[in-house]
């Protein structure tokens, strides 16, 4: 039985993923850096893309809180 992988819910988690396959696809996607190897595996091309999907929704902007003014 195959796993299944989770889709990103958020719509930036999606994008990223589009963005790493259609990189993948077009053969310029590289294991870790820009010097590393090309991807030649679309399993490990989606586990990529999972992970930078990840980091990405985890990179959230810092919530702003509201001051209460004493006087």
């Amino acid at each position: 039985m195959k796993k299944r992988r989770k889709i990103p819910k958020s719509k930036r988690g999606k994008a990223k993923v589009h963005k790493v396959m259609k990189e993948f696809k077009e053969g310029k996607l590289h294991s870790g850096s820009k010097k590393g190897p090309e991807v030649t595996n679309p399993k490990q091309a989606i586990a990529i893309a999972l992970s930078e999907a990840g980091k990405s929704v985890r990179k959230k902007a810092p919530s702003k809180k509201k001051k209460s003014k004493n006087k």
